[in-house]
């Protein structure tokens, strides 16, 4: 059961090995690339695991931004695994002690996998098993892409310059696959050029946080909106 489930972990989790090993391996470089030692890259992967958080800080970091901005930041940044995270309260909650880890690795990437094997014909006990092994392998996935990149940047002559840009053009992917899957076109319009009107007048980098408690209040709107249109 144990070598099976392994195995199937490893056949589920595929398609994020490839992502999070290039992914990572920027963010290494990047780590780098802004004066940090090679092991802090390793270290935020390990007690930090948020993706384009982990982008986000090493910004602030390299800024010397105080505490209170880099918590709020962060915050808002990954915000949005509160709202999916909720669909999983039962499934954790049944997990026991490897509830906490899960809601810690809870990412984009394995909350799609988690939907998957939420979905297939196996019994509770299966797919609480493989649901763990898949965040656990994830995260191996992004720890080890970082401490490559980030040795890779440390020893090695590469240039870093642009690599900022990787999670970007991930998250672009990825709403583009919400939009053909989902059809939430009118939010995203909405979202978008509410982001690019606070962008325009603040002309800073400032823009982020009044920009993601906006996108809040719209989730929070269209929530309630279906929710009603449900009754």
């Amino acid at each position: 059961m144990g070598k099976g489930s392994f195995k199937e972990a490893v056949y589920t989790s595929l398609p994020v090995l490839g992502g999070y090993s290039v992914l990572g391996f920027a963010f290494g470089l990047l780590v780098v690339g802004a004066a940090l030692p090679w092991y802090a890259a390793t270290l935020m992967s390990v007690v930090i695991f948020a993706g384009s958080g982990q982008f986000v800080l090493v910004g602030l970091l390299a800024a010397a931004a105080p505490l209170s901005s880099i918590a709020l930041t962060t915050l808002m940044v990954n915000s949005r695994h509160m709202f999916y995270g909720l669909s999983y309260i039962e499934f954790f909650s049944s997990m026991g002690v490897k509830r906490w880890y899960m809601i810690f690795s809870l990412t984009d990437e394995t909350y799609a996998l988690l939907s998957l094997i939420r979905e297939e014909e196996k019994s509770p006990e299966e797919k609480r098993i493989l649901a763990w092994m898949v965040a656990g392998l994830n995260h191996l996935y992004w720890i080890g892409g970082s401490t490559a990149g980030a040795l890779a940047g440390t020893y090695l002559p590469m240039v870093s310059e642009g690599v900022e840009f990787s999670m970007t053009a991930l998250f672009i992917v990825i709403l583009i696959e919400q939009l053909i899957q989902q059809r939430t076109f009118a939010l995203a319009f909405v979202s978008f050029f509410s982001a690019l009107l606070i962008y325009l007048y603040m002309r800073s980098s400032a823009f982020l946080f009044p920009s993601m408690v906006l996108m809040l209040l719209l989730l929070f709107a269209q929530y309630h909106i279906e929710k009603r249109e449900s009754r």
